[in-house]
């Protein structure tokens, strides 16, 4: 038995995975990662990786999109919209701006925390040439 939660918990005996990245998908990322001349260990590690990421993905658009409906079942306003902005938002986050990872870079410096290294003064460069020249 299979379950799965949409509106209500219901149970079906019918086998369905879409948790499988399509084959096409997964034969552009093998062509992707041999493209890089990777080791063939090394190349199904990618691919494997990047179908669970994938299958993950699928997860949480299918969480999210329950989330969105929860309105229609029983919470009244449209909370379920909400819900579902901040679930996503928890489980992937948005990698930080290069300007806040040169503020990080420059607070972690200024605290004592660390000293500048080069892959940090580098940071800080990226972020100030991408200011304009006023």
């Amino acid at each position: 038995m299979v379950y799965y939660f949409h509106a209500e918990l219901k149970e079906t005996n019918e086998m369905t995975n879409t948790q499988t990245p399509p084959p096409e998908l997964v034969q552009q990322w093998y062509d992707e990662a041999r493209d890089l001349s990777l080791s063939t260990h090394t190349i199904e590690k990618l691919v494997a990786t990047r179908a669970a990421q994938w299958g993950a993905d699928q997860e949480l658009e299918a969480c999210c999109e329950w989330l969105h409906e929860a309105k229609n079942h029983g919470f009244g306003y449209d909370y379920g919209k909400e819900l579902a902005h901040r679930f996503r938002s928890a489980r992937r986050p948005k990698p930080p701006t290069l300007k806040q990872q040169a503020l990080n870079a420059l607070q972690r410096y200024i605290s004592g925390e660390t000293v500048l290294i080069d892959a940090s003064i580098d940071t800080i460069r990226r972020a100030l040439e991408q200011l304009p020249n006023d």
